[in-house]
């Protein structure tokens, strides 16, 4: 695919097309009936974003007491775009889709927390080729990325393959894109695609699950540590709605017994206050890249 396509995918504003709408209330009696709206990018399927984040919104609900309503949306342009037309509050972005979003809405876009695990994030290449062994035996083979607008399926590997001298266009036999990290995986068991990448969390946690075969699967490279994902508000948010969020997130601890699945769910051992600046190293890959005018 060529990169003024990429672009086209990667930033087309679109509409919110949601596959499943999930509001998690415990209460019937909510401060002026006041929603807190939330999606997140489609890295994985939407049953299992909203397995993740079930616990999460119940927990938010407690800490805001507004009703949280989950909407799963249909690709990472239109959580960008929400976020920019007002129809969501809060969103978990990967760091493109967070430049992308801070693009869109003039700034005001606010990075507010993120996993402690996203200050220092890998993206795994993988194969079911046993000729395979480093990046320089990819030449010639083909190969599956995430989505494109992806930081860790996608963007951040292409930065780390350019660095090693490959340009997946030219040296690729051909490229594909899975549009989900388990998807990914999936290509590579099924032969689709002779190699891959994906981000290090969806790695482990299909490995720890048993979802995938290591005996035939395996990691063959691992790109150096990058700032990854984190949960954005709309910038006119309400202050004090931003704070509360805010202060939910820093007081999840995995020690207390009532967090403990949240914070599983999530693969996080803790929450982190986060700040715009720590995705500008993103941003320059994107621009390098040619995915950002």
């Amino acid at each position: 695919m060529k990169f003024s396509a990429l672009r086209r995918l990667a930033l087309k504003g679109a509409a919110v097309c949601a596959v499943a709408t999930t509001a998690f209330s415990t209460s019937t009696a909510f401060a002026n009936d006041a929603v807190l709206r939330v999606s997140a990018i489609p890295d994985e399927a939407p049953t299992e974003l909203q397995r993740k984040f079930a616990p999460l919104g119940k927990y938010l609900e407690a800490q805001t007491g507004m009703k949280v309503v989950f909407t799963p949306v249909s690709d990472y342009a239109a959580v960008v775009e929400s976020l920019a037309t007002k129809k969501l509050d809060l969103a978990w972005l990967g760091g493109f889709t967070f430049v992308q979003a801070k693009i869109r809405t003039n700034g005001t876009a606010i990075p507010i927390v993120q996993r402690e695990e996203d200050a220092k994030f890998t993206s795994k290449f993988i194969t079911a080729d046993p000729a395979i062994k480093s990046l320089a035996d990819l030449k010639g083979k083909t190969f599956a990325f995430g989505a494109p607008s992806s930081t860790s399926g996608s963007l951040m590997p292409r930065f780390f393959l350019q660095q090693a001298g490959l340009n997946p266009e030219k040296d690729f036999k051909n490229v594909a894109f899975s549009g989900a990290h388990d998807a990914t995986v999936a290509f590579v068991a099924a032969g689709k695609a002779e190699a891959g990448v994906l981000n290090a969390s969806v790695w482990d946690k299909l490995v720890e699950a048993k979802k995938v075969d290591n005996d035939k699967v395996r990691v063959f490279a691992t790109t150096p540590t990058y700032f990854d994902y984190n949960w954005t508000v709309r910038g006119d948010l309400d202050p004090v709605v931003i704070k509360k969020l805010t202060d939910a997130f820093l007081k999840l601890d995995p020690a207390n017994p009532e967090h403990k699945e949240i914070m599983a769910l999530q693969r996080a051992s803790k929450f982190i206050p986060t700040k715009k600046e720590n995705y500008d190293g993103i941003e320059k890959a994107a621009h390098a890249a040619g995915l950002l005018k």
